[in-house]
């Protein structure tokens, strides 16, 4: 039998994503707790969730078409500019909300989040991706010369006085190790949003700060997930200063800039097909990597417009062993906060935003929807390695001698940051100006 609903006000935090839900109307309580006040379900997170590895392999596939999704969708209206976002964390605060879906709302999204698993096997899944990512780096190094740090983080915020079914925090703390945090969004919107952009803050080292604007929540915000992301590591063969000299970086519209190019010759895994040239640099312990596919001169537009899961995939299965002589410049990109929410409307989603939403999930006696979705990213590239950082926010009212191959990166290119043992992407974007 389903459990009560909890008479308490609840916020979802998560590395990189954060989701606000809006209800018509509130609920309320005799006694309700004080706000900051933390409820959480008396079941502990699940800490060997046995996922079957036929569903993680598929989870792990459908974010990547959702990942490509997305950057399909972001690249549309970036003006050929650099892009860069994590489509593991928009998974994950999605997929919490997800737990409070019903109905065409629980279908819909889905279909658009590429979700092949329903609730009962997807949820396990998340838990063990993120678990895993939690063991790696051991004794590894950070780009800054301190440790390896990969750190995803998930958290509920709600309104003081809301009931929330219990079976929805039960699958956000079995699953996903969330707690719900109380916040009075009625009487100060505005020092709500300054709570969870604290703890967004505080989560991924100071890269994502003022992820909510205090104009994206208001007296009917009623729920917040969010999820925060931060990765800081060494590579595994670091480049030298010494070698980095300047040369020519060729933009989309023909002209060249001079910037940094990092060089070296190694060993790495690369690949090399009709139209392209791609390499993987191992990180510190050799769990993670970087992967960069470089397309021919003058077709990176071309090459980008038909880029999907399925072709990046396979890109990223015919990687092999070369002896890589490599050129690529260093960058660092940061994101202002943006809005996903037009983007997921087109992939199939326009539902959840709407009154028809189904969240009965959540609470069967309120209309919820979701007001938006927000995110921004971080990412710093050099000879030493890479830091990276994403949050999300759903606002309800994720021994023989190999052949040789010389690469510049002296052109756009996409890039990604995806953990080994699972195949998981955990970041994606592209180069197209590295000054």
């Amino acid at each position: 039998m389903p459990r009560k609903a909890l008479n308490a006000g609840g916020l979802l935090l998560g590395l990189g994503t954060l989701a606000i839900l809006a209800a018509c109307s509130g609920g309320g309580h005799d006694l309700p707790p004080a706000p900051g006040e933390e409820l959480r379900s008396d079941l502990a997170r699940i800490t060997t969730p046995g996922a079957v590895p036929a569903d993680v392999e598929a989870q792990v596939a459908g974010n990547l078409a959702f990942a490509l999704d997305v950057y399909q969708g972001l690249a549309d209206g970036a003006g050929g500019g650099n892009l860069f976002f994590s489509p593991f964390s928009m998974t994950q605060a999605l997929a919490m909300t997800w737990a409070g879906a019903a109905g065409q709302t629980e279908t819909d999204m889905a279909a658009a989040l590429r979700f092949v698993l329903p609730q009962e096997r997807l949820h396990p899944v998340m838990n063990h991706l993120d678990l895993a990512l939690a063991s790696r780096g051991q004794g590894a190094q950070g780009q800054d010369g301190e440790g390896f740090r990969l750190r995803v983080v998930n958290s509920l915020w709600g309104q003081v006085g809301f009931a929330f079914q219990a079976d929805f925090l039960d699958a956000l703390a079995l699953h996903y190790g969330a707690g719900l945090r109380l916040l009075d969004f009625v009487a100060d919107a505005a020092g709500a949003a300054e709570v969870i952009n604290a703890w967004v803050e505080e989560a991924t080292e100071g890269r994502i700060q003022d992820l909510i604007p205090p104009e994206a929540l208001s007296e009917y915000t009623k729920l917040v997930l969010t999820n925060a992301i931060y990765f800081n590591a060494a590579w595994n063969q670091p480049f030298e200063e010494a070698d980095t000299a300047d040369g020519d970086f060729h933009l989309l519209d023909g002209t060249s800039a001079r910037v940094p190019l990092m060089h070296q010759t190694f060993q790495f895994q690369g690949a090399e097909g009709p139209g392209y040239q791609a390499v993987a640099l191992p990180y510190d312990g050799e769990e993670l990597d970087m992967v960069l596919v470089v397309p021919d001169a003058g077709t990176f537009e071309t090459f980008e417009a038909t880029l999907d899961g399925e072709e990046l995939g396979a890109i990223l299965g015919g990687l092999s062993e070369y002896t890589v002589e490599l050129a690529m410049p260093r960058w660092t990109f940061a994101t202002e906060t943006f809005s996903i929410k037009a983007l997921l409307s087109a992939l199939g989603m326009e539902v959840a935003f709407s009154p028809a939403a189904d969240f009965s999930g959540m609470n069967p006696e309120h209309a919820l929807m979701i007001h938006d979705v927000l995110h921004q990213a971080f990412v710093s590239v050099n000879e030493a390695g890479t830091e990276a950082a994403a949050a999300t926010a759903v606002i309800v009212g994720d021994t023989s001698a190999p052949p040789f191959m010389a690469l510049s990166l002296d052109r756009p290119f996409v890039y990604l940051i995806r953990d080994l043992p699972t195949g998981a992407i955990l970041f994606l974007g592209r180069v197209t100006d590295p000054r």
